[in-house]
C-alpha cells in the first residue's frame, strides 16, 4: 500500500528527462576539457577575458560578462584574446561530439 498523493510509477516525462540527461554531452568533465579550453576549433570557448581568463563563444557574450563582472574597467574589444587564432589546431574537420550533441543511445 502506498502513501497519500504519491505516484506509484514514473511518468513518461520523468523517464524522457532521465534518458536525455544520460545521453546528451553537456561538455563537463574530461570530455569537455578541450571545448572549455578552446584547443579544438569547434569548441565554444573562442574568446577569453583578459582580466579573469573566463571564456565566451562570441564578442556579445564577452561584453555582457565584462559589464557584469568588471564594471569599473572600460570594455575594449581589441584586448579580448581570440583562442582560435592563437592556438594551433591539429585537425580542422573533426568528428568528435560537441556539447549539446546527442551521444550514445542508452536504453
Amino acid at each position: 500500500m502506498t502513501g497519500k498523493a504519491k505516484p506509484k510509477k514514473h511518468t513518461a516525462k520523468e523517464i524522457a528527462a532521465k534518458v536525455d540527461a544520460a545521453t546528451t554531452n553537456r561538455g563537463g568533465g574530461k570530455a569537455g576539457m578541450a571545448d572549455r579550453t578552446g584547443i579544438e576549433k569547434g569548441g565554444h570557448a573562442k574568446y577569453e577575458c583578459p582580466h579573469c581568463k573566463v571564456t565566451a563563444p562570441d564578442v556579445k557574450s564577452m561584453q555582457i560578462h565584462h559589464d557584469s563582472k568588471h564594471p569599473k574597467i572600460p570594455f575594449e574589444e581589441d584586448k579580448i584574446n581570440n583562442l582560435h587564432a592563437t592556438r594551433v589546431v591539429v585537425e580542422t574537420t573533426s568528428s568528435k561530439p560537441r556539447p549539446g550533441v546527442r551521444g550514445s543511445l542508452k536504453k
